[in-house]
């Protein structure tokens, strides 16, 4: 990609809210930024008055546009709609990532000529009404080049035939964890997930596996981080299956406090599972998050952790609803565990945004 090339990125998300897109987002417009290439940002307002936005933006290096979401969401698509026209004339490539964004990607691409570049997370492509996954995949075809974040997101278009079609994972800014492996094992037991608590997400599967895992482990605590979506349904699992005392609920917490969290942790948890309105688990970046800290991970097959997590190296991969799996991956990774931590710490280098940059420059020369 030349130098003096000009990204407008589209995004359903971006911080300081909280939002795996969204912090690839970000990642990519910086390190764009980085390279010499001129960014600009179409995005959401999601907080009240916007000032916490408006205090994020100004530290940024490139320009932020965000477009205040409105009681009737469908007045908010229309504005993002509006101004995306306005701004794309200005530019050399429009990256879109997330599925509105992609379906104004593709309402662009009917007026206005351009490279068009889809980042493909996972739900964007199994939407619950056939009319969206038509329009969605009517979008695919128009696009010039699609970035898949994992295989599993790759496969879940591999009908389409897309042209252009290249793999390019999820990477993380790696400065905040600086660690060791972690030479002992301390105990009690302590499990932890972080993520908007959500079916995808699959803390309830967690929780429904405590009771086998307590039978070894009586002290375990588990600890669970993120917005919490469906905490009260998750307390009632808990209740019911008499393993409440066990969990502890932070709701969102700031960078430093989830540092903290996994630090103190012994593995990371993440037994997603799709749900019926098509959300999926494309990749796993707080796998990664944890592993850079010398904590092993436990991620469920049949989704994007799958190349988040170098199965018995970095951690162990598990159907997430067979208890037993995840009781025995337990076992494993607690017999060895100095080695585990370590292999997890080295497997993180391959993730750095310095090492994902150049792939999407590559890709889009």
């Amino acid at each position: 990609m030349k130098q003096s090339r000009k990204i407008l990125l589209i995004t359903s998300e971006f911080p300081p809210q909280p939002g795996g897109i969204g912090n690839h987002a970000f990642h990519l417009a910086k390190s764009f930024q980085e390279n010499g290439i001129q960014v600009q940002v179409i995005t959401d307002q999601r907080s009240g008055e916007g000032e916490e936005e408006k205090q994020f933006d100004q530290l940024q290096s490139f320009k932020i546009l965000r477009i205040k979401r409105r009681r009737l969401i469908l007045v908010s698509y229309l504005h993002r709609i509006q101004k995306a026209f306005q701004l794309v004339k200005q530019q050399d490539v429009v990256l879109l990532s997330g599925k509105f964004s992609i379906w104004v990607g593709g309402l662009l691409s009917l007026f206005i000529q351009k490279e068009y570049v889809a980042v493909l997370h996972g739900s964007e492509v199994l939407l619950p009404s056939s009319l969206q996954r038509r329009f969605t995949q009517f979008c695919l075809r128009r696009f010039s080049k699609i970035v898949a974040v994992s295989q599993y997101t790759k496969s879940l278009v591999a009908h389409l035939k897309l042209n252009q079609l290249k793999v390019i994972p999820n990477g993380f800014d790696i400065s905040s964890f600086k660690s060791t492996p972690k030479n002992h094992l301390l105990l009690p037991l302590q499990l932890v997930t972080v993520g908007n608590v959500t079916p995808r997400k699959g803390q309830h599967n967690i929780i429904k596996a405590l009771p086998l895992i307590l039978e070894k482990h009586p002290q375990l605590t588990y600890h669970i981080v993120g917005i919490p979506t469906t905490q009260s349904e998750l307390q009632q699992l808990a209740k019911s299956l008499g393993v409440e005392k066990h969990l502890v609920f932070y709701g969102r917490v700031t960078e430093e406090e989830k540092l903290k969290i996994l630090k103190q942790s012994t593995l990371f948890m993440m037994l997603s599972e799709h749900t019926r309105k098509g959300d999926v688990e494309g990749f796993g970046i707080a796998i990664l998050e944890a592993n850079a800290l010398g904590v092993p991970g436990i991620g469920a097959k049949g989704c994007g952790i799958e190349d988040a997590i170098d199965n018995y190296a970095s951690g162990v991969l598990v159907d997430a609803k067979n208890a037993r799996e995840v009781v025995q991956a337990i076992d494993e990774i607690l017999e060895d565990y100095a080695l585990y931590s370590e292999r997890a710490l080295k497997w993180t280098q391959n993730f750095t945004w310095d090492k994902i940059i150049r792939q999407y420059l590559e890709f889009l020369s």
